[in-house]
């Protein structure tokens, strides 16, 4: 009933709002919103079960994945230099730097939208920073899907574009980026799962754009004169 009543409204106005040179349109976003599957129920057996997971991935951290994601609270692209090797950098690939900003801006506004419809908590494992802080816990945005496994998987989708030999290096490291927001204690197994079926929606509707393929053929061309492409 209750994803029933959310494609109505959603088939009922546009809540998309884009800037012109955006690479989704009202439509492509609202469908992939109304694709994502609702969370399980609030307190139920599999709820209780999901937020569990967190509390025992926290509990059992390890020190190199928790510096991690703590590294990673504040992602973009270019973190994927981890795989695509050193000279992958804002400041040498303007034209890439540029086409990401978009994906990502993008990306955000659509999370952002679905978080605030199904107003699904965050965890909070003990002795984690929101069980110690409440007060700061209370201005973070809900949790499903989760923005940093959205935007890692438009990323590593639309990287795979340009650096096709390393599609399947990239997809882990956009998986391990969401893991690790498991660890850090932030999101839920489910927060994560949603988060990487909508990326995979977004970035299959930011293919479709003529725009995005534009910024495509000059980020190949910016990555060829700086010796990146056909590693």
């Amino acid at each position: 009933m209750m994803k029933h009543a959310f494609v109505a409204l959603l088939l009922a106005a546009p809540v998309f709002a884009h800037a012109g040179n955006s690479y989704l349109s009202d439509a492509q976003v609202n469908q992939a919103m109304a694709a994502l599957p609702a969370p399980s129920a609030p307190g139920s057996a599999e709820d209780l079960a999901d937020y569990a997971a967190t509390d025992h991935a926290f509990a059992a951290r390890s020190a190199a994945d928790f510096t991690r994601a703590q590294q990673e609270e504040k992602f973009d692209v270019f973190d994927f230099a981890e795989v695509l090797g050193p000279g992958f950098r804002a400041d040498k690939l303007p034209r890439v730097a540029a086409l990401f900003k978009e994906a990502e801006h993008d990306t955000k506004q659509a999370v952002d939208l679905s978080k605030n419809h199904w107003k699904r908590p965050r965890p909070c494992p003990p002795a984690s920073s929101c069980a110690q802080h409440p007060e700061e816990a209370a201005k973070k945005s809900y949790g499903y899907p989760s923005g940093h496994s959205s935007r890692a998987t438009v990323d590593a989708i639309l990287l795979a574009q340009l650096f096709p030999q390393d599609a399947d290096a990239l997809m882990q490291e956009s998986r391990d980026i969401g893991w690790r927001r498991v660890v850090k204690g932030v999101h839920t197994l489910q927060d994560i799962y949603a988060g990487r079926e909508f990326g995979q929606a977004l970035a299959a509707g930011m293919l479709a754009s003529p725009a995005l393929q534009h910024d495509l053929a000059e980020a190949r061309a910016e990555l060829k004169a700086a010796g990146l492409a056909g590693r």
